[in-house]
């Protein structure tokens, strides 16, 4: 999955790293408590518009970042 101005803050979170990213590029809405409630539905594109955040290169480090993730395995019962 390739992360676009069309994916939400709550899929991109799905990572645990990217917040790191997005906190480097001072993305607010990770210490707005109203944010929270809306995640599901805030466009990372909408969110760099609004906050004159450069999209193009926190898009470039976000799927960079998403080239050397490992997925999770599933601890066995």
């Amino acid at each position: 999955m390739a992360i676009s101005k069309d994916t939400t803050l709550a899929e991109i979170l799905e990572t645990p790293k990217n917040e790191k990213i997005l906190a480097k590029y001072k993305v607010p809405c990770l210490t707005c408590p109203m944010a929270r409630f809306e995640m599901q539905k805030l466009k990372i594109g909408e969110v760099c518009k609004m906050y004159g955040i450069d999209s193009k290169k926190l898009l470039a480090e976000l799927n960079q970042g998403l080239k050397g993730k490992t997925p999770i395995k599933k601890q066995q019962s």
